[in-house]
């Protein structure tokens, strides 16, 4: 997969302290715990994928900075791992380990409370993003959301918010259309730090297509925009950094009440045959999709094993010397085939090799 990445907070216009943070990393195995400074360029995603992650704080003063930094660093450490093979083999462990490390940042978010007073009633809500593969897997506790966005089908909500307000939706006491307006809607029922009791976050994973966006952002966007105008701005986007900055610039315009924090994930394309990768020195190299070719091999192959059999069978009705030539060419193929330079090589195969010739027909007779 190749993909762009992006992510900015601002302080809004109201308040003079941002309590948000967020973190992204476009490679889980380099360390690179940074926005990417080149956003023309796509990135090759990596064995370990790349994950974003926002925090919105709360709790007053400096206490929300502190509950929210904490969640974003207790992630970064987490997500410092050397080998995630044992964890990305399966939905469930990623799911698992997503949650566990959301509830170890909640763990640690009261231990300072503990330790420090002034700090007293703070939390976080928190959402994070881990892309593996072609596959979105999506953790958050709070009211801090998750979008996918795609231009030809739109934009769809992938977290449910932790609310008040949401829990009235559900039990079918709400309209879903009143729900942003409503005067409850900043209330929230789970997040990091906050509660006596352990964090319960959520889970819930998306295959990804091209031309597909994850947008993570705190409620300083989707609680001053709606879905469609965080929609709309995205169809108009011009590029993955346009998008960010209009959509921070609209949640400023519509009152800027709340600090707001948005990152960006977009999918620009799922074909990685012949791509132009960063390493951890900023130098590019061209690299082979190997599956590929040995994709192709195989269907030669098995193309090649049909038309002798098709074709000793028509001509002789004999398939002992039909056997030893496709195990001849079997050897060859796979004997030659890493130090083939390209697939026309093995195109040119013929039957010279065959050790019984008179026996079989040549490949150019055979129709299949």
């Amino acid at each position: 997969m190749l993909f762009k990445l992006t992510a900015s907070t601002n302080v809004g216009c109201v308040r003079t302290n941002n309590e948000d943070n967020f973190i992204v990393n476009e490679n889980l195995s380099s360390g690179n715990w940074f926005v990417p400074s080149d956003l023309s360029k796509t990135i090759s995603l990596g064995e370990s994928g790349a994950i974003l992650v926002v925090a919105d704080g709360m709790g007053g003063m400096n206490a929300g900075e502190v509950a929210s930094a904490i969640a974003i660093d207790t992630i970064k450490s987490v997500f410092s791992l050397d080998d995630y093979s044992k964890i990305i083999v399966s939905d469930k462990k990623i799911e698992a380990f997503l949650k566990d490390a959301i509830i170890d940042a909640d763990t640690k978010i009261k231990a300072k409370v503990k330790e420090d007073d002034s700090t007293s009633g703070m939390g976080t809500t928190i959402v994070i993003a881990w892309i593996l593969k072609d596959v979105a897997h999506i953790a958050w506790c709070g009211d801090s959301r998750a979008y996918l966005f795609n231009p030809s089908s739109g934009l769809v909500r992938l977290s449910k918010d932790h609310s008040y307000v949401q829990e009235l939706v559900d039990a079918g006491k709400l309209d879903p259309e009143l729900a942003f307006d409503h005067p409850n809607s900043n209330i929230i029922t789970r997040s990091l730090g906050d509660s006596p009791a352990k964090a319960r976050p959520d889970y819930v994973s998306r295959v990804l297509t091209e031309g597909d966006s994850i947008l993570l952002c705190s409620d300083g966007l989707c609680g001053l925009c709606r879905d469609e105008e965080i929609a709309q701005i995205m169809i108009d986007a011009e590029d993955i950094e346009n998008c960010k900055n209009n959509l921070i610039k609209a949640a400023l315009e519509a009152g800027g009440y709340d600090n707001v924090t948005v990152a960006l994930f977009e999918v620009d394309s799922l074909d990685s045959e012949e791509v132009v990768v960063t390493d951890t020195t900023n130098d590019l190299k061209t690299v082979k999709n190997r599956k590929r070719r040995s994709r192709r091999l195989t269907s030669l192959i098995v193309i090649l094993v049909l038309a002798a059999l098709v074709g000793g069978l028509y001509y002789t009705g004999n398939l002992k010397p039909v056997l030893r030539y496709v195990k001849d060419k079997l050897e060859y193929l796979l004997d030659e085939s890493p130090k083939s330079q390209n697939s026309s090589e093995i195109g040119m195969l013929n039957m010279e090799n065959a050790k019984d010739t008179s026996d079989v027909a040549p490949v150019d007779s055979i129709n299949i």
